[in-house]
C-alpha cells in the first residue's frame, strides 16, 4: 500500500482514533509487513497510515503522509538504508525511527542511532517489545532491544579507550589505515618496527580489536587521523 496522495511537506489532518500513534512501515518484504500491520491493529492507540517496500516510496510516505514513529529495516533492494535514514530526518525532524532489522552488530547499531534512528529492535523480538517500543519513542524517549544494548555498552566503552590513546598510537593507526606496513611506518614515523609493533599490540588491547586487518577496519570505520579527529 502506498502513500495516500496529498501535498509533500503540509501536515495532513489526522483522521481515525483521536491521540493514536501513527505508525508507517517500510520493509521490502510484504509478509513482514503484514505481520506488523496484524499486531499493531490488534493494539488500541495505534493507526497504520501507510506502508513502503523501497527507499522512494519510503521517502514519498514520509513527506505526505507525516506519520509520527516509522519502523524502518535497514536492507532493501537498493541496499542499506542507513543513508535513507539520514534523509528521512533530515526532511522530516520530527520523525521518530525505530529501525526493525536482523543486524545486532554494534557498529549497525551505532551507525543507525548516529543517523537519527530513535529506536533499535531485532527481528524476532516480541510483540510486546514492539508495542513498549513505538510508545516510547512517541514520547520523546529511546528504546534500545535488550538484546544490543551490551553491545552498545561494549561500544561506547571501546570508544572512550580510543580517547584514551597516546598521540604516537593515533599516528601509527593512522597509517596502518592508509595502507602503510609496520615497516613504512617505523620509516615514516623514525621509530623501529619492533617499537611499531608494541603500539599495536597496545591499541589492540585499548580497543577490543584483535588483528592487523581488523585493526586497520576500525580505523577508517571511525575516521581516525594523525591529529586525533
Amino acid at each position: 500500500m502506498g502513500p495516500s496522495a496529498g501535498t509533500p511537506g503540509a501536515r495532513p489532518a489526522r483522521i481515525g482514533v483521536v491521540g493514536a500513534i501513527r505508525v508507517a512501515l517500510a520493509d521490502d518484504h510484504h509478509l513482514i509487513r503484514e505481520g506488523l500491520r496484524l499486531v499493531l491493529e490488534g493494539e488500541p492507540g495505534f493507526e497504520i497510515i501507510g506502508e513502503a517496500a523501497d527507499h522512494a516510496s519510503a521517502v514519498e510516505l514520509v513527506v505526505t503522509e507525516h506519520p509520527d514513529v516509522l519502523l524502518l529495516d535497514l536492507t532493501f533492494p537498493e541496499g542499506d538504508a542507513i543513508p535513507l535514514l539520514r534523509t528521512l530526518r533530515a526532511r522530516e525532524p520530527d520523525l521518530r525511527v525505530i529501525v526493525l532489522t536482523m543486524h545486532s552488530d554494534p557498529e549497525t547499531v551505532r551507525q543507525a542511532l548516529a543517523a537519527g534512528a530513535a529506536g533499535y529492535l531485532v527481528k524476532g523480538a516480541q510483540s510486546r517489545e514492539l508495542i513498549e517500543a513505538i510508545r516510547a519513542v512517541a514520547r520523546g524517549d529511546r528504546y534500545l532491544h535488550s538484546s544490543v544494548t551490551a553491545a552498545v555498552v561494549d561500544d561506547s566503552i571501546r570508544w572512550f579507550e580510543a580517547g584514551a590513546m597516546s598521540v604516537r598510537e593515533r599516528e601509527v593507526l593512522s597509517l596502518l589505515a592508509a595502507g602503510r606496513s609496520p615497516a613504512q611506518i617505523a620509516d615514516a614515523l623514525d621509530i623501529s618496527v619492533h617499537t611499531v609493533r608494541r603500539h599495536l599490540a597496545n591499541i589492540s588491547t585499548k580497543l577490543g580489536v584483535k588483528g592487523m586487518n581488523a585493526l586497520t577496519r576500525y580505523a577508517i570505520r571511525n575516521g581516525l587521523d594523525r591529529t586525533g579527529t
